[in-house]
């Protein structure tokens, strides 16, 4: 009997020292960039030295900030340095800014000894404003996949209040298969959740999830016609631009030709300059030729020259017939009548 009974004592005072030690350690948690403070229960004068310790999830262990009557305040580590301070009256621990890495457990020792308190700080990331995804399912039109993507705890509820069991969704988050309830104002919410807060998304309305199947084929078909539409005017208006450059392009080639025969056939100097000076060119001499059309050469061939109208003695030619002398090579002549 008194065996049993000092035995039940001995665990129950177990489990009340057990308990004390663990109410010695605080959970605290913030979000990145914002700030912190840990401070002992009690600090007894009187006091030469404060040190808080930072240990790492990984159990590294190093100094946040320290304080000795003789050196002052200094924090020796580069991840605490310009963000931390500390009230040497009070033993209280400031840090601002915070980041991930300053995630850990945070012991203080006062005059080199270590104190029962600690704190365990767990820096979370801001909470966003959730956003439903939606998924039609092809082969059920009256059934959807909502999606909320984050990697904590996620809460779906829909417009009764009432709360959805999700699905794990890859690479992160949640969904849930909602059906047609026949009602265009049920809705469906996704609330993300950390230690410190909750965030809801906008209501998602069942009138947005599912359209009736004959306006959508309508829409469906009206899009097609306006994407023909517009497909054809798109050509009508490729063909017009294709006809206008082609006739500018022919314009371009035909307006200096126009302007070269018109000075050809009625200039007359420019019709000399040309002709002396391509007339024995290939092909030149031949487009001459041609715009020059029945027009008769009356230049004589270099053996002949007119001598005049009459014959040596000076009497007038028979029927006006002109004395035609022939050159000889040797500069004699042969008169013809």
């Amino acid at each position: 009997m008194y065996p049993l009974k000092y035995s039940t004592t001995v665990i129950c005072a177990l489990f009340i020292t057990i308990g004390a030690a663990s109410d010695q350690e605080v959970n605290v948690f913030r979000e990145v960039g914002g700030k912190v403070s840990f401070r002992p229960t009690s600090i007894n004068p009187p006091v030469g030295s404060i040190i808080w310790k930072y240990r790492s999830s990984t159990g590294y262990v190093k100094k946040a900030i320290e304080w000795d009557e003789v050196d002052g305040v200094s924090a020796p580590n580069q991840s605490f340095r310009d963000i931390t301070s500390l009230d040497e009256t009070t033993g209280e621990i400031t840090i601002t800014d915070l980041k991930f890495e300053h995630s850990g457990l945070y012991t203080i020792d006062i005059n080199s000894k270590e104190q029962e308190q600690k704190f365990n700080l767990e820096v979370l990331a801001l909470l966003p404003k959730p956003v439903i995804k939606l998924e039609k399912i092809k082969v059920n039109p009256d059934a959807v996949y909502l999606i909320c993507e984050y990697s904590e705890t996620i809460i779906w509820k829909n417009s009764t209040g009432g709360t959805l069991k999700g699905s794990p969704h890859s690479p992160k988050g949640e969904l849930i298969t909602v059906e047609k309830q026949g009602n265009p104002d049920f809705f469906y919410t996704c609330t993300l959740e950390n230690a410190l807060r909750n965030s809801t998304s906008d209501p998602v309305y069942e009138r947005d999830l599912f359209k009736d199947e004959d306006k959508q084929l309508e829409e469906g078909e009206a899009k097609q016609n306006d994407t023909q539409l517009e497909k054809g005017a798109a050509k009508r208006n490729d063909g017009g631009s294709l006809w206008i450059v082609s006739v500018k392009i022919l314009i371009l080639i035909l307006a200096p030709i126009i302007v070269f025969v018109i000075m050809y056939k009625f200039w007359p100097t420019f019709h000399k300059i040309v002709h002396d000076n391509l007339k024995d060119k290939p092909c030149i001499g031949a487009i001459l030729k041609r715009l020059d059309g029945k027009n008769k050469d009356y230049s004589l061939p270099p053996q002949l020259v007119i001598i005049a109208e009459t014959n040596v003695n000076g009497d007038p030619q028979p029927d006006g017939e002109p004395n035609v002398q022939h050159l000889k090579e040797d500069g004699e002549d042969e008169t013809e009548k």
